[in-house]
């Protein structure tokens, strides 16, 4: 499951670099795999859709910052 999940987490930042650099330069890394019209492109964008799904429903079980601290002290 680490795995899978440190695959979805490169392919969101891969994904929010491309946002970055089209906003900034108008430039959109998919030009790189011939355009958002070749398949390899589209299949990028359907693996980095899907990692955030995956991330959105998982993220509580795999993030040690959202995981509830075990450790804590009930609060009255």
């Amino acid at each position: 499951m680490k795995n899978l999940h440190m695959v979805t987490f490169i392919l969101l930042v891969i994904g929010g670099l491309n946002w970055l650099v089209l906003a900034l330069f108008n430039w959109d890394i998919s030009q790189l795999f011939g355009g958002q019209d070749a398949v390899v492109s589209q299949v990028i964008y359907i693996l980095v859709g899907l990692s955030a799904l995956f991330e959105i429903f998982t993220h509580k079980d795999n993030c040690k910052n959202c995981a509830p601290d075990k450790t804590a002290q009930p609060q009255m």
